[in-house]
């Protein structure tokens, strides 16, 4: 799914984005951003969080700046999505182990800072 992420660029099954984007039943969307810069709160994810996923993957930038609000991560555990949340490029990775599994996720990743 994930084919390549470097700082500013990440390629989805062979598309090429330059701006943070949010990963929902395996469709990209394009263009996410962020109430508060590099907060993610609920309804930042309100589309991923209808969805009920079984993880939600966020992709933190290059050196992780970007972080889940305490209301988030709290609705979150309410609702019993599993939170992970890593530098971008790990995030990838996690993000194609997951579909190579068969989970359900969904994912936001910030590709700068």
């Amino acid at each position: 799914m994930i084919d390549h992420y470097s700082f500013g660029k990440i390629v989805i099954s062979g598309t090429t984005y330059t701006s943070d984007v949010k990963i929902i039943n395996n469709q990209v969307v394009a263009g996410w951003w962020r109430k508060s810069g590099h907060a993610v709160d609920g309804d930042d994810v309100r589309d991923i969080l209808a969805e009920k996923p079984d993880f939600l993957v966020l992709g933190t930038g290059k050196p992780g700046l970007m972080k889940a609000s305490s209301g988030l991560t709290r609705q979150l555990k309410k609702l019993g999505i599993k939170l992970i949340e890593e530098p971008s490029d790990k995030a990838a990775q996690t993000v194609n182990r997951l579909s190579e599994e068969g989970r359900t996720f969904a994912a936001g990743f910030h590709l700068t800072c």
